[in-house]
């Protein structure tokens, strides 16, 4: 049997350097978030190339759901994740194979509940979420084939989280590619090969969720730091309730993209009714941009989840020295990703929008500027997103949470609501910017506290090294 290595003094997270470990974590992460995201965006490649605008249209209304599925994902797997590594790294392996049974029976409770849900109710949801007469038809079709793999998805994204955590970012990365593979080869067969359209589509993105899905559930055998018993598999309240916590921030973070989602469609349709553009140009614009925006966010949250163990074990392990490092090993490495999207949507607007199939002029016009606005400050979303990852990840959840709900809920979502009662559709396209710029500042004043508190720890940390080789000698 494979060594098992949870004691701080022998486990890579408390000992190899922090840049080697974050691009050792953090790559099959990116990887998999950015497959995660390519779902979405091939469906909608191939959709607006075989089916039109109005497909793409539907597929933005249908985006709010895959949201709600990751962040389920993310509320249980980053948990777990984190619950996981902070035991390990307290050397209680008892709680942390039963943090990955509580989390197994979690993600799939959610999943099957969330699925259930959309079936029943999918005709009402739809509307809520921006859905017009024209567009119906094909968002319906869309939404209720794709329910059917939502348990799927969420149970591979969960498990992917904890794979990671257990020291097997290249399994988890093979758990996501393998269904984003399927889902590429599919498409095209069934779109333009069997002509079955957007349903198509649909169905080869559930195909490929339950093959990734599967070979996540093999995983449950293979753990390399804790033996998994059937003991693990037991409920417990309190281990359910800790991993809820620690995964609440990246949760809400999502959820509040949904509501922001949804009143962002219904604010377009309203607005986009009164300009010249009608109702379904600035839906169809919105939902390209914000899924080619999901990309960027993907690297950053692959990051994001590279570093947590790193995070949590050295918090766990009092190494705080290190965890101050990998923090601002992962704000380096987010600014650069982020800058790169802003540099290639100002540059290659027009090339960019034309990937996902042409429409008439007014299409391009308000898509190329919406794309224009939309990424004026989205270079600075790497530090707010990092900085509300790092307190959940050391077991301070509550700010986290905060700072998750400052750009979504209690920023953008008042500002898309009050600047088009003055400039009309033009406020919606103002107002993502000016939420962008004050959540980061509000993540800097955060984390400059956060950073003095830290200094204190590390002071110690450092007496108490000195101590130790004082006895020694």
């Amino acid at each position: 049997m494979e060594e098992r290595h949870s004691d701080s003094r022998s486990n890579p997270l408390g000992i190899d350097d922090t840049r080697k470990l974050l691009v050792r974590f953090a790559v099959p992460s990116i990887i998999a978030m950015l497959v995660s995201s390519l779902y979405n965006i091939v469906d909608q490649i191939f959709i607006g190339q075989g089916v039109g605008y109005l497909g793409n249209a539907a597929t933005n209304v249908a985006y709010p759901f895959s949201t709600i599925c990751l962040s389920i994902a993310l509320l249980i797997g980053i948990g777990s994740a984190a619950n996981f590594n902070l035991s390990l790294g307290a050397k209680d392996e008892e709680t942390a194979a039963r943090t990955v049974g509580n989390a197994v029976i979690l993600l799939a409770v959610l999943g099957l509940s969330l699925m259930t849900v959309t079936l029943v109710f999918s005709r009402r949801l739809i509307y809520l979420f921006g859905c017009t007469p024209e567009i119906e038809p094909y968002a319906m079709t869309y939404v209720r084939i794709c329910a059917l793999g939502f348990p799927a998805l969420i149970f591979t994204n969960g498990l992917s989280s904890l794979a990671r955590a257990d020291g097997s970012p290249r399994y988890s990365m093979a758990m996501m590619l393998l269904g984003a593979v399927i889902n590429t080869i599919l498409d095209p067969v069934f779109i333009f090969v069997f002509d079955w359209g957007i349903a198509g589509a649909a169905w080869a993105t559930i195909i490929g969720q339950y093959a990734s899905c599967i070979l996540g559930a093999c995983y449950l055998g293979r753990f390399r730091t804790v033996a998994l018993a059937k003991s693990a598999f037991r409920f417990s309240h309190t281990i359910g309730g800790r991993i809820c916590q620690l995964g609440l921030s990246n949760s809400l973070n999502q959820l509040a993209m949904t509501l922001v989602q949804i009143v962002l469609n219904n604010s377009l349709t309203y607005y986009g009714a009164l300009s010249v553009y009608g109702a379904e140009i600035p839906l169809a614009s919105s939902g390209i941009v914000i899924k080619l925006n999901s990309i960027m966010i993907s690297i950053v949250v692959g990051i994001n989840q590279g570093n947590q163990p790193i995070l949590s074990f050295n918090y766990g392990a009092k190494k705080y020295s290190r965890v101050k490092k990998a923090y601002f090993n992962g704000i380096a490495a987010g600014l650069v990703v982020t800058c790169t999207g802003y540099v290639l949507a100002n540059v290659f607007p027009d090339e960019i929008i034309s990937f996902f199939g042409r429409g008439n002029a007014l299409y391009m016009q308000f898509a190329v500027r919406f794309l224009r606005y939309y990424m004026t400050f989205s270079f600075l979303n790497a530090v707010q997103i990092l900085t509300s990852n790092y307190f959940a990840a050391i077991g301070f959840p509550m700010k986290g949470v905060f700072l998750s709900l400052t750009r979504q809920v209690i920023l953008l979502i008042p500002i898309v609501l009050v600047l088009p009662l003055f400039l009309g559709l033009d406020g919606i396209l103002y107002a993502t910017p000016a939420a962008d710029l004050l959540s980061f500042l509000i993540a800097v004043a955060l984390m400059a506290k956060e950073m003095g508190r830290m200094k204190h720890l590390i002071a110690h940390e450092n007496d108490d090294i000195t101590g130790k080789e004082d006895e020694t000698a």
